[in-house]
């Protein structure tokens, strides 16, 4: 398959709050491409649709995070059913660690993992994250780690990963990668700016060379006050009108 990809509108298709939650869930994807974050097709973000049936939307497998629009997000429910069967098929991997995740949390309406080079090298490292830079201190007050199993294929591993990930809203993946969680997209997003650009901070930090000054373990507890100061409370959705504005200037084309 070569081109443009033609996809069906589901607008008139699904309510008003899924079709919403479609176009945020697409923007997520295409600015995780404009950013350089995605891995070819092999990453995956999912958003939780609000109802007593659990399902969520997640990426089609096999197309590129440029390409994804409202309407060609797959429902599935945590079984990994297609609820539309004319839809693209998923990537099971995707579905291993999202489903986990989300039937235990309820407040995360949206997970994100991605492969950055950056994430990867931090998360091989053996002390992980380090308190360098402002950005670092927001990921330390709720980080957790998973060690890394092979390809998140496994049932049994559900178990373990809900375990490591806990209430915490970022995680590193040992030798795999970077997740995080929020109540809404906005909030999962900015999460995963935070955690890729304090991995990309260290990476060259470390690269420099030269003795390094960490920051006292002392102000890591009181940054998440500070950082409810800094964005009134507000979260993601303090930026996301902005980058939803920016995507519309680029190709507003998410939104089909």
């Amino acid at each position: 398959m070569s081109g443009q990809l033609s996809i069906p509108s589901k607008k008139d298709k699904v309510s008003e709050q899924e079709w919403q939650l479609r176009i945020d869930l697409a923007a997520a994807y295409r600015l995780v491409a404009l950013h350089g974050w995605d891995d070819l097709v092999f990453t995956h973000i999912s958003a939780r649709i609000p109802g007593d049936e659990h399902h969520f939307l997640i990426n089609p497998y096999g197309m590129m995070f440029e390409e994804i629009t409202a309407s060609s997000l797959v429902r599935i429910d945590q079984n990994g059913n297609k609820i539309n069967t004319g839809d693209f098929d998923i990537n099971p991997a995707g579905f291993t660690i999202h489903s986990a995740i989300h039937a235990v949390r309820d407040d995360a309406a949206c997970v994100m993992h991605l492969h950055t080079a950056d994430g990867i090298a931090v998360s091989a490292q053996q002390d992980g994250l380090l308190p360098l830079s402002q950005q670092s201190l927001f990921a330390l007050a709720s980080l957790s780690y998973h060690d890394y199993e092979g390809v998140a294929l496994r049932e049994d591993e559900k178990t373990r990963l809900q375990k490591d990930l806990g209430k915490a809203n970022f995680m590193i993946l040992r030798n795999h990668g970077l997740l995080t969680t929020g109540t809404s997209i906005a909030d999962a997003f900015l999460a995963m700016y935070i955690l890729q650009t304090s991995c990309q901070i260290q990476i060259k930090a470390l690269a420099g060379n030269r003795p390094l000054t960490p920051i006292p373990a002392g102000i890591v507890d009181t940054i998440k006050q500070q950082a409810d100061q800094v964005t009134k409370g507000l979260g993601g959705k303090l930026a996301w009108p902005g980058l939803l504005r920016k995507l519309d200037r680029i190709d507003p084309g998410f939104r089909n």
